[in-house]
């Protein structure tokens, strides 16, 4: 008898393997998604595990087998929102950081790569939950533009942590360089 798939016991998708350091691990592409009032869009999502606990954070998620980063994120961008981006209209990576999270249940870790877009707040008009994922479906609240300034008094989490000062610092434009923001635990 064949030891159970660690990966479907967990509830997360197949793209969370267990590491080599007991963790689930898996690598993400994420995109700080800016309209021409430097307002941010945002998930607000929370744990099935821990309900009361919610949080926000920037549009993203696992890379698949075969795809690039950049792929990943306007795949996910198209997923989550429904805005549709051009190759070119990513800018970056911005950012790159490693991650440590409880999330359903189970001690997680996600290498992301960060990348920047620009959209008119037009392009964003509504939430369209026809392209989530079950997981997505259930714990997903709601999606939001954010000023900066609204955003660094919000009372909730926002990762990745120091989301406003990482987004000023990329205003009024990226110098080019990208910056490993290192391991967070969150």
């Amino acid at each position: 008898m064949s030891a159970p798939d660690s990966r479907l016991a967990s509830g997360l998708p197949p793209e969370w393997v267990r590491g080599s350091d007991g963790l689930l691990f898996r690598r993400a592409a994420r995109v700080i998604l800016l309209d021409e009032d430097d307002r941010v869009l945002l998930i607000r999502g929370h744990d099935q595990d821990q309900p009361e606990r919610s949080w926000w954070f920037t549009i993203g998620g696992g890379i698949d087998a075969g795809e690039s980063s950049a792929e990943a994120a306007l795949r996910e961008v198209r997923e989550e929102t429904g805005v549709v981006l051009a190759a070119g209209d990513l800018v970056g990576p911005v950012f790159t950081r490693s991650a440590i999270f409880d999330f359903f249940s189970e001690h997680c870790r996600q290498d992301e790569v960060i990348y920047l877009a620009r959209i008119p707040g037009t392009s964003f008009v509504g939430t369209d939950r026809s392209g989530w994922t079950a997981l997505e479906q259930d714990v997903i609240d709601e999606l939001a533009w954010w000023s900066l300034d609204d955003l660094a008094v919000v009372d909730l989490e926002v990762f990745p942590e120091g989301l406003v000062d990482l987004v000023r610092s990329l205003l009024p434009e990226w110098d080019g360089t990208t910056t490993h923001l290192g391991l967070a635990r969150e």
